[in-house]
């Protein structure tokens, strides 16, 4: 099967599944959606949304922000990975707010990505999710699951977003992306995966990848096997 009908079939799938998409970061405007999305870097949303509440209650705007010490922010943001350099980038992304923009979210990609901490992905949320421009945000759950249905050989997320770019209407890109992360956590997770059992895995994958992850599981359950064994 084409790239090209494997995307309408897959787009049919999503929509019936996820007709709505609420966006899983906890956010009341763009600018605390820009900085709940770059606390989610190497974090659940389901952490970043037990923090931001007090981050927010301090700080809800990018001159609170800016007036609060770095050691505050990281006290509140501890618990998530990379917290020490997050605190300083949302230190400096706030006074820049101020100085550049007079305290409003730009919109535009260059103007996003020029902010500490905020890299493409984060910049194509923010454009997405706020304001409503086309964009089609690809992390490593997106790719993983890009690969498997076969619409990417991409080895990068910069590779995998133009391939998906390239197959699914440009109107459909902001919720597709939301469908894709609500459809791997619901019922496409990285590990232990039955791909032939899949509603999409199971005719989407090639039978090359339905072998390579059975392997690799096969190979996972062995080393935890000889780990929990007892030395002798």
């Amino acid at each position: 099967m084409k790239r090209a009908d494997k995307a309408v079939r897959i787009h049919q799938i999503l929509d019936k599944l996820y007709p709505t998409q609420p966006i899983p970061l906890d956010h009341s405007d763009p600018f605390t959606l820009l900085v709940a999305v770059l606390l989610s870097a190497q974090t659940t949303d389901v952490r970043v949304n037990m923090v931001t509440p007090e981050l927010f209650r301090r700080a809800p705007t990018p001159e609170a922000l800016a007036q609060l010490p770095v050691a505050d922010i990281l006290t509140i943001i501890r618990s998530l990975g990379l917290a020490p350099a997050k605190a300083k980038n949302l230190h400096k992304l706030a006074h820049l707010l101020l100085e550049r923009h007079g305290g409003e979210v730009p919109q535009s990609f260059a103007e996003l990505e020029a902010l500490p901490g905020v890299g493409h992905k984060t910049a194509s949320v923010v454009m997405a999710q706020a304001f409503g421009v086309p964009a089609f945000p690809v992390d490593t759950h997106i790719h993983r699951l890009a690969g498997r249905w076969g619409l990417t050989r991409g080895t990068t997320v910069e590779h995998t977003e133009r391939d998906l770019k390239a197959v699914f209407p440009r109107e459909a890109w902001n919720r597709l992306h939301l469908q894709i992360i609500f459809f791997g956590r619901e019922h496409c997770p990285a590990r232990g995966h039955d791909l032939e059992a899949c509603m999409i895995c199971g005719w989407a994958a090639t039978k090359r990848r339905i072998a390579e992850e059975k392997r690799a599981a096969k190979v996972t359950r062995q080393k935890r096997a000889r780990s929990r064994k007892p030395a002798a």
